[in-house]
C-alpha cells in the first residue's frame, strides 16, 4: 500500500472568482463549467492513484463534483505559499500536493517512488509547479515563495536543492490559465470531462 498522502489544492468553481483569465473569450459561467471539468478530471486521477490518504484542501464548499474517498479541509487565510505551506503541516509521512489546472493530470504521474527521493518537482509551462512533493513535509520549504510569477517554479525548486533534497523531476505540464493553454490541454487528454466541456462550448477560442 502507499505511503503518499496526495494533496489536491482548489477552489470551489464559482463563476466570477475561477479561471478569470478565461473571460474573454468565455463567460465566467463558462470559465466556471471549465474549472468544474478540470478539477473533476483531477479528483478522477487522484482517486485512482495509489495513495494513504487523499485530501482536498477546498476555498469554498464541495460539490457534486466530489467523488467520495476524499478527506476535505479547509484552506488557510493568506497568500497562496502560506496556503500550501498548511496544507503540507496537516501531513505526516510522504505527501504530493497538486492543483486543480491539469486535467490531463494520470494517476501513473503522481504513483511517486520514494525510495531515492526526499522530493519531487513538476514543472509547469508558465515558469510555475504543477505538483511538489515532499517525503518529510516542511512547510518552511514554501513559505516566502514568490507564487504566481514566472520566475516561482525556479524559486522552489532551488529551494529543495538548497535544503540539500534529492529531487526527482515530473514532466513539464501545462496549466489551463489561458483559452490557448484550454485547447492545447483538451487536445492533450481528448477523452476527459474538460475536453468534453470544451467541445460543449461553441464560442471560438482566441488564438
Amino acid at each position: 500500500m502507499s505511503t503518499t498522502t496526495l494533496l489536491v489544492i482548489a477552489k470551489e468553481p464559482v463563476p466570477g472568482r475561477v479561471k478569470t483569465r478565461l473571460t474573454p473569450p468565455y463567460t465566467p459561467a463558462e470559465a466556471a463549467e471549465l474549472a468544474e471539468a478540470s478539477l473533476a478530471d483531477t479528483l478522477a486521477a487522484v482517486a485512482a492513484a495509489p495513495a494513504r490518504r487523499r485530501v482536498l484542501v477546498l476555498q469554498g464548499r464541495p460539490g457534486p463534483w466530489l467523488p467520495p474517498g476524499f478527506e476535505v479541509v479547509p484552506q488557510c487565510a493568506g497568500t497562496l505559499d502560506l496556503r500550501l505551506a498548511a496544507a503540507f503541516a496537516g501531513c505526516t509521512g510522504p505527501a504530493l500536493l497538486i492543483g486543480m489546472d491539469t486535467p490531463q493530470v494520470t494517476p501513473e504521474l503522481l504513483d511517486v517512488d520514494w525510495s531515492a527521493h526526499d522530493a519531487w518537482f513538476g514543472p509547469a509551462v508558465d515558469g510555475g509547479f504543477w505538483a511538489l512533493g515532499l517525503a518529510a513535509p516542511d512547510p518552511a520549504l514554501l513559505r516566502g515563495v514568490p507564487m504566481s510569477v514566472p520566475g516561482t517554479g525556479a524559486v522552489q525548486y532551488e529551494r529543495l536543492r538548497a535544503a540539500g533534497l534529492r529531487t526527482g523531476r515530473l514532466p513539464v505540464l501545462r496549466d489551463v490559465d489561458t483559452a490557448e493553454d484550454a485547447r492545447l490541454v483538451a487536445a492533450e487528454a481528448p477523452a476527459g470531462a474538460f475536453a468534453a466541456r470544451l467541445a460543449a462550448i461553441t464560442r471560438p477560442v482566441l488564438r
